[in-house]
């Protein structure tokens, strides 16, 4: 029933514009003078306009299927299109669009000078199309800058800062975060200090790995997964940083490593790459992403432990040199205990020897206390 009365729908469409094609043809005949307007007498008008509507109304009664499949078809394909855009897309493709309509109105009113109508309003079409489509395409594809740019700017002004701090947030670079940075724990003392300037991006897809890992079957991995879902929790609720939705972002779609996604990310956001993965802060620099190296900032600073300091362990696997032993602590940080083969799987206090500070991370050897005696 429903086809039907589609059908019949379209059919009086085509009804409508043979009526006014009809129209268009008589106009253009007696301005080219190739007919009076008296040739068109009522009896002739009324004939060859309803000559007109038969037509037109048959000919869109025998397409009528094909533009209904066609435009399913259409509206599918703009359904999938819609989906691939994020709410912020949608909201800036409006804006650019208004934008782009009131400058080619604007335009538009050039063309008055011109005698020539047909010519008039074709480009006036022209201009219209041309500016509603720039101001759509512009609009979505700087709709990240715009809108981190607003939120700065509304962040700015509550917090009442000063026109220099204000320029300096504007022209800071987004941070995103890796999963290694997040389970390492010390970015969240890095952020209180407020040392990190701009917007802080967390990805959807960090937050998946950081599952993941929680969720691993070994034991050590389990442990360092569920620290950095704490961590992250704890920087989410003291800095209101929400988990970047990645789905508009199309380049990453087909991208299945977590580090290259990273990389992309960075690229198409012109951020920055927080981490403490060496061979990420590598690979950054070969595709030349902007890399900020917890590893490296603490190699610049004073040790955490110190050379003949204490430290109560609990040793989990044997070291790659003879008789040494290894632990981690709640970072990752390992430690590798000189003698120490024969306390694996006991709590053990040692005596800490060196410290030895790299880009690829911290490393502490110790020896246990009963052999320092």
């Amino acid at each position: 029933m429903f086809k039907k009365m589609l059908r019949t729908a379209i059919s009086l469409i085509g009804a409508v514009v043979g009526y006014g094609i009809f129209q268009l043809v008589k106009y253009m005949l007696v301005q080219s003078k190739a007919v009076t307007e008296a040739w068109f007498s009522p009896w002739k008008e009324i004939v060859l306009s309803l000559l007109f509507v038969i037509i037109f109304f048959i000919l869109f009664f025998m397409l009528a299927p094909t533009f209904t499949r066609r435009s399913r078809k259409v509206t599918r394909n703009i359904e999938n299109d819609l989906q691939g855009f994020s709410t912020n897309d949608l909201v800036a493709g409006t804006a650019g669009l208004v934008v782009g309509l009131i400058i080619a109105f604007l335009v538009s009113n050039i063309y008055g000078f011109i005698s020539m109508p047909y010519v008039s309003l074709g480009l006036t079409i022209v201009t219209y199309f041309v500016f509603g489509y720039l101001g759509v395409v512009i609009a979505t594809r700087k709709s990240k800058d715009l809108f981190n740019l607003f939120i700065r700017e509304t962040r700015e002004r509550r917090q009442g800062a000063g026109k220099k701090s204000k320029q300096k947030q504007v022209e800071s670079k987004p941070k995103i975060l890796d999963t290694s940075v997040i389970i390492d724990g010390r970015i969240y003392d890095i952020m209180k200090t407020g040392f990190l300037e701009g917007s802080i991006v967390i990805p959807d897809f960090v937050l998946v790995e950081l599952r993941h890992i929680a969720d691993s079957s070994d034991s050590m991995k389990r442990k360092r997964g569920r620290r950095g879902l704490d961590v992250l929790n704890d920087i989410r609720e003291r800095f209101g940083v929400d988990i970047y939705d990645t789905t508009a972002e199309k380049s990453l779609k087909e991208i299945p490593e977590v580090d290259v996604k990273l990389l992309k990310l960075a690229q198409n956001m012109n951020g920055k790459v927080v981490t403490n993965d060496f061979n990420l802060n590598k690979v950054a620099g070969i595709n030349n992403v902007e890399v900020l190296n917890i590893n490296e900032l603490a190699n610049t600073l004073k040790p955490v432990v110190l050379p003949g300091e204490s430290m109560q362990l609990f040793l989990v696997k044997e070291g790659k040199e003879h008789d040494q032993g290894v632990a981690y602590l709640d970072d990752g940080t390992m430690i590798v205990v000189e003698g120490g083969k024969k306390y694996i799987g006991k709590t053990v206090d040692i005596t800490v020897t060196s410290v030895l500070q790299t880009s690829a991370g911290r490393m502490i050897f110790g020896r246990p206390k009963q052999q320092g005696r």
